[in-house]
């Protein structure tokens, strides 16, 4: 089976699980940004394994108008999105160019506006050269960056396709003469260009950009954590947490209400109690019987 590099020293044929539609929408070339919230631990090829979830068609209809959108910024509006989205399968590969990180990417005016609006992660893996498998290879998945049995390599390589597409990106190199230049804190971050990319943008935009990451917290471990960059997002899930705060603190304070008014009617009670036994045994015993009490209560 395969087997997990903990150390991030990867043979040549890493392997990473995504869940549809990402993985097909990353193979066919339409997606050119792989968003992670850890920088890419290789460089060159990686091998793309779609999960086992079946996709909705919510989910595929949300990531389908996001790409649809963002590429009409650039002026491509003849996007062909795949037939079919397989699962449990090594569908296809792409070639990992370089890692940036999301505010880097969003102010790089070298690259199209649609490949700016894809910075949607903590770190942006770049991904060039997409190649899709006639035949998916049926195969289980792994957590993080994995090594590929080479037994399905050599399935796997005699059945690549290269991707023909006007949507393929290639991305400038900050050093032509150094290959390993784009790294996360490589790019200068230019503070105008950052100002321009929070302008107001169109409704349409806006709505494809929320139910894009809409679409992608359902596999998040933490579905109540904000999501960056939408500030609508933000508030509808911030506005969930802001109700269930007010309910458990209205419960709360009832519970608190409760405990405090049954606790005044005990003191009126013990008090009306005390104030009998006053009279009756006077106030000599009754001075008695109010220290005891303090005694044992401390």
């Amino acid at each position: 089976m395969r087997r997990r590099n903990q150390l991030g020293n990867f043979s040549k044929d890493p392997c990473l699980t995504m869940h549809q539609p990402w993985a097909s929408l990353l193979v066919n070339g339409i997606k050119r940004i792989e968003g992670r919230s850890w920088p890419s631990p290789v460089k060159g090829r990686l091998w793309i394994h779609a999960a086992s979830k079946v996709p909705d068609t919510a989910t595929i209809k949300a990531m389908e108008n996001f790409y649809r959108e963002i590429y009409a910024l650039d002026g491509m509006t003849d996007l062909h999105f795949p037939e079919h989205y397989p699962v449990s399968r090594l569908i296809g590969c792409v070639e990992i160019v370089g890692c940036l990180r999301r505010e880097e990417l969003a102010s790089w005016k070298a690259v199209p506006e649609g490949v700016r609006l894809e910075a949607l992660t903590d770190f942006c893996w770049l991904c060039e050269q997409p190649q899709i498998l006639l035949d998916p290879l049926k195969m289980r998945g792994d957590q993080g960056v994995y090594n590929l049995e080479r037994k399905i390599i050599e399935a796997a390589v005699s059945g690549l396709l290269p991707v023909e597409s006007p949507c393929s990106m290639k991305f400038p190199l900050p050093c032509t003469e150094n290959h390993n230049s784009l790294g996360p804190g490589s790019l200068h971050l230019d503070k105008s260009e950052n100002e321009a990319l929070g302008a107001e943008k169109p409704s349409n935009l806006i709505a494809a950009i929320i139910g894009a990451q809409a679409a992608a917290t359902q596999f998040s471990k933490k579905s109540t954590k904000p999501l960056k960059g939408t500030s609508v997002d933000n508030n509808m899930i911030n506005n969930e947490l802001v109700d269930k705060l007010k309910n458990t603190s209205v419960e709360e304070g009832r519970g608190k209400a409760a405990v405090e008014i049954d606790s005044k009617r005990n003191a009126e009670g013990k008090s009306i109690v005390d104030a009998e036994k006053q009279k009756q045994l006077g106030p000599k015993t009754w001075r008695k019987l109010d220290q005891h009490s303090a005694g044992s209560s401390l």
